[in-house]
């Protein structure tokens, strides 16, 4: 078992191999909901894509409540594996059943009773997805304190996570081929990237060992309550917890920017697989398609975190979004008349730009919340990763319903060719109108306020703080 212990970049490699490796499950989870679901759901179950899209913001919009409790009871949590282990252990089997599920036509047709099953089926795996990610995440800011060394433990994250991502995008359509397409190949794809997901959540619960909470006054949030105390009695302390961190402006600036952000990807990547049947003809070409932008993510995460110590998080997530907004656009413009290997050039280009992606949100967020902490003298890791992972479900949820009507309105009807005014409305998502969530979120990127310099201004904040607390000073 590694000690995930550290001082300001005293973290072993062995231990951020060991964290990253939950990130794994995570990529296998948003890579094929985001590639795979709404296909899955028009064309296999026979959802309108209005429906479809509804059954997705309604399964994710409701669970998308669950996270902030989630965050507030791992905080509350105490074990003899500390606060956030525990969750990986005994939420894994489930995540990884509530993923086969999802993908198990039921033995009944009509579009009432499919939409009902759908955001039923949806909940569950998305509930069982925050009790192990959640606290996966909550467990990040504790590794290191060091501005820098962070970005390096995101970047260890971030190769599990284009390796999930290369799995779940890449190997999907082969074994689903291989299974005999529709509704089997689809539960066959389920079985084995639920075991791979159930798997990837264990990984981190034996690899890493967790820092014992601080005794010092102040630096902890307040025990937990009795097993017996009701929920009514909680709800004050979550919604003042949650709104304590929402308070926090850098936390509320860089939730805005991933959020806008989550949103265009998830246009894209909902859309891409519509995009490459329909308008080339030919659905296989997405899985190479998919392979050459993430290959080229992974590429790029090494020197994505050799930049980032030069000119700072901000300005490399900046690059990178304006990378990704540029190949959106070209794909609109361009795709057809350059033909598939042009495509492919700009399916490189982007993957290029999402390598800031994997890295740089996940290294800014734990800069935020030691501010919090340098201020208040909280430590509520658990509601900053449960807001985090509601608004990625809210974004979600939101594109995925957008591109649903967007498509309904376009005229698009499942397993047909479509007219052209659907086929200008499956490139249209996939650049300008994916394009625009990016272009926003760079704007407030911009006003995002924590720099190396400022980052080191909190942690002598904090130091001051807990050398007096440790002190018994007032």
């Amino acid at each position: 078992m590694s000690d995930t212990s550290s001082t300001r970049g005293g973290m072993s490699l062995a231990a951020k191999f060991g964290y990253g490796a939950g990130e794994f499950s995570s990529a296998i989870f948003w890579v094929t909901i985001a590639f795979w679901l709404m296909n899955y759901l028009t064309d296999v179950l026979g959802l309108s894509a209005a429906l479809a899209g509804l059954a997705v913001l309604l399964g994710k919009g409701i669970d998308a409540f669950v996270d902030p409790g989630v965050g507030f009871l791992s905080d509350k949590t105490r074990s003899r594996w500390g606060r956030r282990r525990p969750w990986f252990l005994f939420g894994a089997i489930p995540f990884g059943l509530a993923f086969i599920l999802m993908f198990a036509k039921p033995g009944f047709a009509g579009q009432g009773g499919l939409f009902v099953w759908s955001c039923l089926a949806f909940i569950l795996l998305n509930v069982a997805y925050s009790c192990v990610n959640v606290p996966y995440n909550s467990l990040l800011p504790e590794l290191s304190d060091n501005y820098d060394e962070r970005s390096s433990i995101t970047g260890v994250k971030s190769v599990y996570s284009i390796v999930g991502a290369l799995l779940g995008a890449g190997a999907a359509m082969p074994v689903i081929n291989a299974a005999g397409g529709g509704a089997g190949g689809f539960l066959a794809m389920g079985v084995l990237f639920g075991i791979l997901a159930a798997v990837g959540v264990l990984i981190p619960f034996f690899a890493t060992r967790e820092r014992q909470p601080a005794s010092a006054a102040g630096a902890m949030p307040e025990p937990a309550a009795p097993a017996r105390a009701t929920s009514a009695a909680a709800a004050p302390s979550i919604v003042r917890s949650n709104k304590a961190a929402l308070s926090n402006r850098p936390f509320r600036l860089i939730l805005g920017v991933w959020t806008l952000n989550t949103c265009g990807i998830t246009v894209v990547t909902t859309t891409l697989v519509y995009y490459f049947k329909y308008v080339f003809g030919n659905a296989n070409l997405i899985t190479l398609a998919s392979l050459i932008m993430m290959l080229g993510a992974m590429a790029f995460v090494p020197i994505v975190v050799r930049i980032s110590k030069s000119i700072g998080k901000r300005t490399t997530y900046a690059i990178g979004m304006s990378i990704v907004t540029l190949a959106c656009l070209l794909m609109f413009f361009f795709g057809q008349r350059t033909g598939i290997v042009g495509v492919y050039v700009l399916m490189l280009a982007a993957g290029m730009g999402l390598s800031t992606n994997y890295v740089m949100p996940w290294a800014i967020v734990p800069d935020t919340i030691d501010y919090d902490y340098a201020e208040s003298g909280v430590k509520r890791e658990g509601v900053y990763y449960g807001l985090w992972t509601f608004m990625i479900k809210i974004g979600q949820a939101l594109a995925a319903a957008f591109v649903g009507v967007a498509l309904n309105l376009a005229g698009y009807v499942p397993d047909i060719a479509q007219g052209a005014t659907a086929l200008f409305g499956i490139r249209f998502l996939v650049g300008p109108a994916a394009a625009l969530f990016f272009v926003i979120a760079i704007v407030l990127l911009a006003l995002y306020p924590i720099d190396k310099k400022a980052y080191e201004e909190i942690r002598a904040k904090i130091d001051r703080r807990e050398s007096k607390a440790a002190a018994g000073a007032p």
